[in-house]
């Protein structure tokens, strides 16, 4: 299903601000997740109440239709966890070979942030970039399109890693087109417990906000 296709099974319910289909980055094949914002909260519920768990023309099995809720410890990371699981692996690949270019191993975290940025905020993903910090030695590409994509349009994500282990070096960077999304998402996930770690949420620095 396509961006128009789901507008307009959706738009039967009442005016849609913004939509938006997650596609893979790297092949542009859509992640099957798909965001509808309405002008009012009653068109939503009844667009919830009308379409999940029904199986729309042509597809194979039904679609769940839910509220982008901030995500709670339990029940939003089961969530998220379900959506992403079968498609965000593919991420970690060429989003690896990118950042290999930087060797950020002996930077500190402000020079990296700069850095980071060039890529981030480029012409071609204008936005408000985000910094998370705390981040586990594990933790990949997929986990910051988990914890943001509820809260609006992310157009890039990317964890820094040691060059030479290829682990998260704790830190990483989330772009996101709407600046009062992105302000949702860091007052919802600053303090996030993830696992056996808080994470701390911000801004880029304020000079680079904008690309």
């Amino acid at each position: 299903m396509n961006q128009k296709e789901m507008e307009q099974l959706f738009s039967q319910y009442g005016r849609i601000i913004t939509s938006r289909i997650l596609v893979d980055q790297v092949t542009g094949v859509s992640r099957g997740v798909g965001f509808i914002r309405f002008d009012k909260r009653i068109e939503a519920e009844e667009a919830i109440k009308g379409l999940n768990g029904q199986k729309p023309l042509g597809a194979s099995e039904p679609i769940t239709v839910k509220f982008a809720n901030n995500p709670s410890q339990k029940t939003g990371q089961a969530l998220l966890t379900h959506l992403y699981q079968t498609t965000a692996r593919r991420y970690t690949g060429p989003l690896h070979h990118q950042t290999q270019r930087f060797r950020f191993s002996p930077i500190t975290i402000d020079s990296v942030t700069n850095l980071a940025g060039v890529s981030l905020t480029g012409p071609t993903s204008a936005g408000w970039c985000i910094f998370v910090y705390n981040l586990s030695p594990e933790a990949d590409e997929s986990v910051l399109w988990q914890l943001f994509g509820p809260f609006g349009a992310v157009t890039n994500v990317k964890v820094i890693r040691d060059f030479t282990t290829n682990k998260c070096k704790g830190f990483g960077f989330v772009t996101m087109t709407n600046y009062d999304e992105a302000a949702m998402a860091i007052a919802s996930l600053n303090g996030y417990r993830l696992g056996d770690r808080v994470l701390q949420v911000s801004f880029k620095t304020s000079k680079q906000h904008k690309a």
